[in-house]
């Protein structure tokens, strides 16, 4: 059994008109973490949750909020994601002309760190940075939209990433990966490295499944491996 693998339920693919009651599934189901999408219609074409939503969810869960900015100049919401909830956040590499700067005001605000990296982002902007994160959100498709197809090479990204913070000391990094993280998915992504699997449309919020059978069947995946 891997023991480090979290879930992390994607709330952008939940029944916003019945949130609280998916919320109280997940509970049931054991969920590790909410990820909580904040877009700007800008750096993304789509928008999606805020912190008004946060807030509300802080009021009634425990499960702590794992958020990913898809906005430009990110530095200007880190503080409002802290008092909105947030527990793990991260900011993508290009969308900061400051990286660093952005991480560090992260961690400031007693959050977990993380860099967002684009399917076409190499993973040498790691190189200086790797101390100042606590986590990569590896992107497995081009972010702003749910229902995407898998992009075959991120596959060898998650395995690329694994080895090149492995070399370097970094084990304790966790890879989180976000789009397409589908029951056909999740072995090769487990395998290839990662530790956060991100369940949407194709993971957790299934059609015709309840949250609690599609969450143990994800853990059923990644036993063993």
């Amino acid at each position: 059994m891997n023991d480090k693998i979290k879930i992390s339920a994607s709330l952008a693919c939940a029944d916003m008109l019945n949130l609280e009651r998916e919320v109280r599934l997940l509970e049931r189901a054991g969920i590790d973490l909410l990820h909580i999408d904040i877009m700007d219609g800008i750096f993304v074409p789509n928008y999606g949750l805020n912190m008004d939503i946060m807030r509300a969810l802080k009021r009634i869960t425990d499960i702590p909020m794992e958020c990913h900015l898809m906005i430009h100049d990110p530095e200007r919401y880190i503080e409002r994601i802290t008092e909105a909830g947030g527990r793990y956040l991260s900011v993508h590499y290009e969308a900061t002309l400051h990286i660093q700067r952005a991480l560090a005001l992260i961690r400031r605000n007693n959050m977990k760190a993380g860099v967002a990296l684009n399917p076409a982002t190499s993973i040498e902007v790691l190189d200086y940075i790797a101390d100042d994160i606590d986590f990569v959100n590896l992107m497995m498709i081009n972010p702003g939209f749910a229902g995407q197809k898998l992009i075959p090479a991120m596959i060898r990204k998650i395995s690329d990433t694994r080895k090149y913070l492995d070399r370097r000391g970094k084990e304790h990094i966790d890879i989180l990966v976000d789009g397409n993280v589908s029951i056909d998915n999740i072995p090769s992504m487990v395998e290839a490295g990662a530790t956060i699997l991100v369940g949407g449309t194709s993971g957790i919020f299934r059609k015709n499944h309840s949250i609690e059978e599609s969450v143990e069947l994800v853990r059923t995946l990644y036993h063993g491996n």
